[in-house]
């Protein structure tokens, strides 16, 4: 295993030592202790956002029905009219 070079990829990339030592499954100190080591700045804050596409939970299921499309809604109309006519 290529910790140590796993890490500098990592970082060069912009993902801070938390995300790194979740990915890597290491501790956080050790991404850090390797990135000072390689004297690596650390990750900025906004790029970690973009780098590591962190999900902000603000996505949300759709209140209500979904709109029919037009073939739906004419095939519903179709079985509707059948069945008040065979009523």
């Amino acid at each position: 295993m290529k910790v140590r070079a796993d890490i500098a990829a990592l970082v060069r990339e912009g993902h801070s030592d938390t995300s790194i030592a979740a990915r890597l499954g290491c501790h956080r100190n050790t991404a850090a202790r390797v990135r000072q080591a390689l004297r690596l700045p650390a990750a900025d804050p906004l790029s970690r956002l973009y780098a590591e596409a962190v999900p902000t939970g603000r996505v949300t299921a759709p209140v209500g029905r979904l709109p029919l499309s037009p073939e739906r809604q004419a095939a519903n109309r179709a079985a509707l009219l059948a069945a008040l006519k065979a009523a």
